[in-house]
């Protein structure tokens, strides 16, 4: 068996106090080299704990407890001697310090556990009340210089001129901007995975995990990411946070000492995925097809997860239960959720519900058309079992928004006219209003994918509007509300750029108004009216939608709830038109309305004279 590093080793260990005896003169040692969870709490709605230990050859040794009100339910012993995974029961057990004691022949050991006090309470996760932040944080900003050296990690390299290379972000530079945020008027972030990923190369995205319970000391340490979701609720910021249950990193212990062939799947061994998602919904879908889009690795240096092992599940429902209660995480989006086992996943989204009720998991659901999204959507009646995912990622409506803002609106087949096609069927969707959606993410081109598109602030506008004001939970990409563009021609790299501003050197920083430039000023401060208009607006968060057919190039929509309707009306042509509100009647409840865009309050005739690419965002309030 290959040793850890000595920083991941002491990483691991530092955070529990895990030691063996010290007098090696007198008693032998058993030598514990992981222990996970890091520490576990008191009152949980399940009361049985796993608890996986990984050392030299500790597999045959008996296990005890000190505690007297902690008892083991089972004892676990994996093919591989190098594991014990002991499953006890916290049932009205108090807060304490205890150890686990290892005993084989003569070798003894004592590995302390804490057993805490809750600490933080469940106050609810994000909904569509919220607007999310996509960001990566090693390309937003670098806070802390000192931890750029590689951290004693295999990706040693700070490479900031090469778009697949770690640039340095970090947690102390996303700290840093939480202000600008918060004056952006973002409710929720969403970073890329922050957990450690020990990888030779690549290593900057996050999505190799190599340890489920340390945060990537590049990036910072656990106490520090604590403090940061701290401060962003101060900030009236949501966390979600990323999670991978799919696959971790081929660095990761659990692959690279493999407690049996079942932890992962085609018994361990490489098998590539097809990536046809569609096979998972297909009613016409060969076995072998579906199944090898579900068990395939996602790539050779990604080993998928055996979630169908219970063990296996296990370990990853507590690894989101323990982010959520040693951080105070408010919600998580799920990476690549239909490669996982969708009754295994069924599970975990129960098991973080009766933990912590409204519970909102959004899982990434990267499939073009709506038929193939609807069916992971929670009680959707077209899933051949129910996934209990809440939210799922409107990918289809980010393949149109980007497409009908270029082009000229008919009645029937062009523009907006596809957008209103699309939201007819929106009763395919067990839930509309848990739809993540989106302009663009980091796998994607950026919404302005070249320099000609970034400079069409039109586009924008409507783009944005359109996002910000039909159902569902909107999310932006960093960047977007400054014009940062880029295409996939040359890779993801080069999606993912550093944010201007957020290193020493930056020739010129977006993160301060003095420091933007016109362009970027304009659709910052477009951006933050609708973003802040759009907080605490029931008719928005909770209100039913209204669309009305596409005519002249005019398309309607309205949301509306009790005493509050918001009506939008856009020119999708590049002519004036002169639009017929008596079509929109029923939306338009008084004669006058705030705009918001302007701040005029505007007198609502039989007529009103629309721009080219013009929006009317009416707000009217009993």
């Amino acid at each position: 068996m290959k040793r850890l590093s000595l920083l991941t080793l002491s990483l691991c260990c530092a955070s529990i106090g895990i030691f063996a005896n010290t007098d090696k003169a007198k008693k032998p040692t058993i030598n514990v080299e992981q222990v996970h969870p890091l520490c576990w709490w008191t009152g949980m709605q399940n009361p049985e704990l796993q608890i996986l230990l990984h050392g030299n050859q500790i597999g045959q040794s008996e296990v005890a407890l000190s505690s007297n009100d902690i008892k083991i339910n089972k004892v676990v012993r994996p093919e591989n001697d190098n594991y014990l995974i002991i499953y006890v029961n916290t049932l009205g057990a108090q807060p304490q310090q205890f150890n686990i004691e290892l005993t084989n022949g003569k070798k003894k050991t004592k590995v302390p556990y804490e057993l805490r006090h809750r600490e933080n309470q469940w106050k609810g996760s994000f909904d569509a009340s919220d607007v999310l932040y996509l960001l990566m944080p090693d390309r937003f900003a670098n806070g802390d210089t000192s931890n750029d050296n590689g951290m004693g990690l295999k990706d040693q390299k700070l490479t900031p001129d090469e778009p697949f290379g770690r640039h340095g972000g970090d947690l102390a530079g996303m700290d840093q901007q939480l202000d600008y945020l918060q004056d952006l008027g973002i409710t929720a972030i969403w970073p890329t995975p922050i957990q450690i990923n020990d990888m030779e190369n690549g290593s900057y995205h996050g999505y190799a995990i190599t340890d489920y319970y340390q945060v990537d000391p590049r990036l910072g340490t656990n106490e520090q990411f604590k403090e940061y979701v701290k401060h962003c609720h101060e900030h009236g910021i949501k966390f979600i946070m990323d999670l991978v249950f799919n696959h971790c990193g081929s660095e990761n212990f659990l692959f690279k000492d493999l407690p049996s062939k079942d932890w992962f799947n085609n018994n361990s061994e490489y098998i590539q995925t097809n990536y046809k998602l569609g096979a998972l919904v297909d009613p016409h879908a060969t076995e072998a097809e579906s199944k090898l889009a579900s068990d395939g690795w996602f790539t050779k240096e990604m080993p998928d997860f055996n979630q169908r092992n219970p063990l296996v599940l296990d370990y990853l429902m507590q690894a989101s239960i323990w982010w959520t209660e040693y951080a105070g995480i408010d919600g998580i989006r799920q990476d690549t959720y239909p490669y996982c086992d969708v009754e295994s996943m069924a599970k975990w989204n129960l098991r973080l519900e009766s933990e912590y009720p409204g519970y909102n998991v959004v899982g990434e659901t990267w499939i073009n058309y709506n038929v193939g999204v609807a069916p992971w959507q929670k009680d959707s009646k077209l899933g051949k079992t129910n996934s209990q995912l809440k939210t799922v990622m409107d990918f289809p409506l980010m393949y149109l928004l980007d497409k009908v803002c270029d082009e000229e609106t008919d009645d029937w087949d062009n523009g907006f006219a596809r957008l209103w096609d699309y939201f007819v069927q929106d009763g395919i969707y067990e839930d509309p209003m848990h739809l993540l959606t989106f302009l663009d993410n980091h796998d994607t081109d950026r919404f302005c994918p070249n320099a000609e598109k970034a400079a069409n602030m039109d586009r924008y506008r409507q783009a944005l509007t359109i996002l910000l004001f039909v159902r569902g939970i909107p999310q932006l990409y960093y960047g977007d509300e400054i014009g940062l563009w880029s295409n996939k021609s040359k890779g993801d790299g080069l999606l993912r750029q550093d944010f201007p501003g957020g290193w020493e050197n930056s020739d010129h920083n977006a993160f301060t108004e003095a420091g933007r430039t016109a362009a970027e000023k304009e659709r910052y401060n477009f951006t933050k009216k609708l973003l802040h208009f759009r907080q605490d607006n029931k008719a928005i968060s909770e209100g039913n939608m209204t669309q009305y057919t596409v005519k002249d190039g005019i398309y309607c929509f309205s949301r509306h709830t009790n005493g509050r309707t918001v009506t939008v009306i856009l020119n999708g042509t590049s002519k004036e038109k002169n639009a017929d509100l008596t079509r929109f009647k029923a939306v338009l409840p008084e004669t006058t309305a705030k705009e918001i865009i302007s701040g005029e309050t505007l007198r609502l005739e039989e007529q009103i004279d629309m721009p080219a690419r013009g929006i009317l965002i009416l707000d009217f309030k009993k």
